[in-house]
């Protein structure tokens, strides 16, 4: 049960801070992508100011990386939002190992702690005693025995399901980053082409 009792106990952290993490950043980013999408559209240069503003959200951070590049053409920007975005992926997945192997091991430590527990209650037992007094203590060894199991699968379902709830988060905040990551790309794409075609016209 110790080590069932580290695990509970280290789940427990890593899902409060996860949840406020993402609290966090679903509350201010909402915010943050109006603000910054108008702005770069109608005030560019005003932009960079505007996210650091907002330096703590891995967004922020994604297009302050672009926008902070000397005259980068289209594909220079691209790859600037691509790489910052790659180097960001790590914060928005962070203790997903630790949460998959408490899933899977929770449990295995709960039957570990019932197949002790059995052999314990099993070895207390004499051939002679059987329907005897011993009887009863083993009945009660076996149904304590089985209390590991239990708790071991309780871990595990509870890390599951925050697990799950984190990695849909994560598949939202991919979704986010592709689509305004666009957005900002295509903004700076077309501003790029008319600042080309005006400057041949002259």
């Amino acid at each position: 049960m110790w080590p069932l009792l580290i695990c509970s106990v280290l789940a427990i952290a890593l899902i409060v801070e996860r949840s406020l993490f993402w609290l966090r950043l679903n509350r201010r980013q909402k915010r943050f992508l109006r603000e910054v999408i108008e702005l770069y559209r109608h005030d560019p240069a005003q932009i960079s100011s505007k996210l650091q503003q907002y330096i703590d959200l891995p967004l922020a951070r994604i297009f302050l990386a672009a926008v902070l590049l000397e005259d980068p053409n289209p594909e220079e920007y691209r790859l600037a939002l691509e790489s910052e975005a790659q180097a960001e992926l790590p914060l928005l997945k962070r203790f997903s190992t630790i949460f998959d192997t408490i899933v899977a091991l929770a449990p295995l430590l709960g039957l570990l702690g019932t197949i002790l527990g059995l052999i314990s209650s099993f070895a207390s037992l004499s051939l002679g005693d059987v329907g005897g007094t011993q009887t009863a203590g083993v009945t009660a060894g076996i149904s304590e025995a089985l209390v590991s199991t239990a708790a071991g699968l309780i871990v595990a379902i509870v890390t599951l399901v925050f697990s799950n709830i984190f990695r849909g988060l994560y598949q939202r905040q991919l979704g986010l980053i592709q689509q305004y990551g666009g957005q900002m790309e295509l903004i700076y794409r077309r501003r790029y082409e008319r600042a080309g075609r005006g400057y041949a016209s002259t």
